[in-house]
């Protein structure tokens, strides 16, 4: 039934669109092959002007849809309807005679929502254009066949704990791919389906927000709200879809600290030092990261002497140290109280503080083995220099705070005492120099003494002590340095000569008065006068000093005022000499002297320069004596008329079987008995030449002569290289190795001569080889 009426409807809708177009047509020429006059018409003869097709529709059979028409068909047949454009000859078909449009298949809008072809009416017989051609739409008409779909979802929103009804979460939104302008195909509404009453969802916009005030994430921290979109506004028959929301709450500060007990109790050993960790405190608070950061301080005073407590790296827990050294016998135990309060507070949320939290802290002392105490932290004790060894210097008491009644014992640091100035006495702790003290070669000595428990070794503890050794005038004062001057012939009486200062060595004696006293009598030369400031004058008197070679030596007294008071005596050098006008030195008398009975200094000059060169040419010809005889050395040894080679290598000796085979360097003329008569050197010229045997004609094998020659070689040891010879692994008489050489081998005859060719017949280039070897002998008388 349902399709009937779509039938029907896409035959109303395509038949009632179609209307006559009344306005004029211009003219339109026939084909353009046929010249001719212009067939002229008045008005347009089409009568369609777009269909509809509804989508999804599928039926036994091709639909209608629509008709094509003209005016100039009169129903005779003559008319050929013609279709093409988007679809034409498979989607959609044409009636050639009636102008009927059928569609074959199946549309879906949401693929093409239409198609643009292009109709046109020709004479069957002869295909030529009845109309020009002309463009109509087929529109394809929706239906409700797309569900809603959400394409971004599932979603993730957050949304912070203790929010207000109505505030905003996220926004979701849907899609329909039906057409939106046609129906309510395409109407969304959206619903929660579940997360009610936590959450709601805005019917027309899809705006997810919080449904009820103050969900608190510490009791859930995430909620699962599935929204649903469906379409034709929400009625019934209308296609759905829902996606799923994750909403997370934020963390805020809204819960103060809380500490899970009102007292802690902790213990810490007496010796633990400042820093040493005592205990952790932490207030437990639900909420996270910044808001759940604490800080920690100690309210009473008592407690903060001698604790202090400071928030870890995490900003979670209370740390408890030791701030100072504690004291079993003194105290105890340490009560006081501990704050723990958020550092970050939310204004918003003050209603729900106060975001701070109190508990009490106990902290027991316990007692531990300690070190002796000295009664001081350190010591300053003096005595005076020069003191006998023995001496008293001072005290030092230490006393064991465990156990008072404890003996001590004490002793000196070693290294702090390198030169052994003092001793401690053991039992009492009192110290006495051991050798006299110089203030002025040392002032202060800085000793270590230790003090060490008798029951217990291991307890010990130490105290600087320092030394002071106290001035005594000790000191005569002294001239500051030598004055050794001069003063002129022509000076005026009364002239000032030089200004002597003194120096002594005692601690005051820099800043106390020195007393000066020169010469005294008519017969002084010259005069001292104290200036009264540690320094005196040294004045020509009214009669000048007579002139002589020799200076003067001016004894001068000093004497400070100490207890008791020292003086001393030292003497100036004071040297005559005469001057120029303007008052410089021109020569002493003691100068003057000796250059009479010298040399001047240019004479002195000449003379040294002379030496030098005398030295200098003799360490040239020395230099050149030896660089010549070095190189005389050098050609000495590059002479080569013996043609020794010498080789520096030597093997292992007889031991060393693996370097060569020692059977290749054996002589075979070594095993041979040896000839009567006194044996043959071989390696001297023979006193006597051995005559010569005459040879017989030799074979015309060149091997043979060779042969031959080399049998009269071997027994002939007259001839040269009679130098030359060279005996390889041979360690004395009796060794199985022979010669190496050429010359002293054996021949392969064994030694017996054979017939032998002249050599003179074989021409210039054997001329030596034949004066050596085949020289005839003359004939003898």
């Amino acid at each position: 039934m349902w399709g009937l009426v779509r039938l029907l409807l896409a035959w109303l809708g395509g038949w009632g669109c179609m209307g006559r177009l009344a306005a004029p047509a211009r003219a339109w020429a026939g084909s353009r092959g046929h010249p001719g006059p212009a067939l002229l018409r008045t008005r347009r003869s089409w009568v369609w002007n777009q269909f509809f097709v509804i989508e999804e529709y599928a039926g036994p059979e091709p639909v209608l849809i629509g008709k094509l028409h003209s005016d100039v068909d009169r129903g005779e047949g003559r008319t050929k309807y013609l279709l093409t454009g988007e679809g034409a000859g498979t989607v959609f078909v044409i009636d050639e005679a009636t102008g009927n449009i059928h569609v074959t298949k199946s549309l879906d809008r949401e693929e093409k929502a239409q198609y643009v072809l292009l109709a046109q009416a020709v004479d069957r017989a002869s295909n030529r254009p009845l109309e020009p051609p002309s463009e109509f739409i087929i529109k394809v008409q929706d239906i409700n066949d797309n569900p809603p779909i959400f394409p971004l979802g599932p979603y993730h929103a957050t949304v912070p704990e203790m929010s207000n009804v109505g505030t905003s979460v996220i926004q979701v939104t849907a899609h329909d791919a039906d057409d939106p302008s046609y129906g309510n195909s395409a109407k969304l509404v959206y619903t929660v389906l579940d997360g009610l009453p936590f959450f709601s969802v805005d019917p027309q916009t899809g705006v997810v927000r919080t449904a009820i005030p103050n969900m608190d994430r510490e009791t859930q921290e995430e909620f699962l709200v599935v929204i649903q979109a469906k379409d034709m506004g929400g009625h019934m028959g209308g296609l759905s879809g829902s996606t799923t929301v994750t909403v997370t709450l934020s963390d805020v500060n809204d819960n103060p600290p809380k500490f899970p007990q009102s007292l802690y109790q902790f213990s810490v050993v007496e010796t633990a030092g400042p820093g040493t960790l005592v205990g952790r405190l932490r207030a437990q608070d639900p909420d996270l990261g910044d808001n759940a950061l604490m800080a920690y301080s100690i309210l009473d005073g008592e407690g903060s002497e001698a604790f202090s407590i400071s928030t870890d790296s995490q900003g979670r827990d209370g740390l408890l140290t030791v701030r100072k050294p504690l004291d079993f016998e003194s105290r105890r135990s340490y009560s006081f109280r501990v704050e723990a309060t958020n550092t970050l507070i939310d204004p918003a949320y003050l209603r729900r503080g106060p975001f701070k939290d109190v508990a009490s802290v106990r902290v027991v002392v316990q007692d531990a083995p300690e070190p002796p105490a000295f009664t001081q932290a350190a010591y300053h004790l003096t005595v005076p220099e020069n003191k006998a060894p023995g001496t008293l210097v001072g005290q030092i008491s230490a006393a064991d705070l465990d156990s008072p009644a404890s003996p001590i014992r004490y002793s000196i640091l070693p290294h702090s005492d390198p030169e052994r100035c003092f001793s401690i006495q053991p039992e009492e702790g009192t110290i006495h120099t051991a050798a006299p003290l110089d203030r002025e070669a040392r002032v202060w000595h800085n000793l270590t003494v230790l003090a060490t428990e008798l029951d217990s070794s291991a307890q010990v503890s130490r105290v600087q002590v320092t030394i002071q050794t106290l001035d005594e005038n000790d000191n005569a004062p002294q001239l500051a340095e030598p004055y050794d001057t001069f003063v002129c012939d022509s000076a005026a009486p009364g002239q000032l000569i030089q200004v002597i200062r003194a120096l002594d060595r005692d601690e005051v004696g820099n800043s106390s008065h020195v007393s000066f006293q020169g010469p005294l009598g008519p017969d002084a030369n010259f005069t001292v006068r104290d200036n009264r400031d540690g320094s005196a004058s040294l004045l020509l008197p009214s009669r000048p000093a007579p002139p002589r070679q020799a200076p003067y030596l001016v004894p001068i007294e000093l004497w400070d005022w100490g207890q008791p008071a020292l003086s001393s005596t030292a003497t100036v050098t004071v040297s005559v000499c005469r001057c120029q006008p303007d008052g410089s030195v021109a020569s002493c008398w003691p100068e003057a002297h000796l250059s009479a009975a010298g040399l001047s200094t240019g004479a002195l000059l000449a003379i040294i320069t002379c030496v030098g060169a005398l030295l200098a040419l003799v360490v040239l010809f020395v230099a050149l004596r030896r660089q010549k005889q070095e190189a005389l050395m050098v050609l000495e040894e590059e002479d080569v008329r013996e043609n020794i080679i010498t080789y520096d290598d030597e093997g292992g000796g007889e031991e060393d079987t693996e370097a060569f085979d020692i059977t290749a360097l054996q002589n075979p003329d070594g095993a041979a008995p040896q000839a009567p008569g006194p044996p043959t050197r071989r390696d001297v010229l023979p006193w006597a030449r051995v005559s010569r045997q005459p040879r017989p004609p030799g074979p015309a094998d060149v091997a043979q002569l060779l042969a031959l020659r080399l049998r009269e070689a071997d027994e002939d040891p007259s001839v040269p290289p009679y130098d030359s010879v060279q005996v390889y692994g041979y360690e004395g008489r009796g060794s199985s190795c022979g010669s190496l050489s050429s010359l002293g081998s054996g021949s392969e005859a064994g030694g017996v001569p054979g017939p032998a060719e002249p050599l003179d017949d074989w021409g210039p280039l054997f001329r030596t080889l034949a004066e050596l070897y085949g020289a005839k002998e003359p004939p003898s008388p």
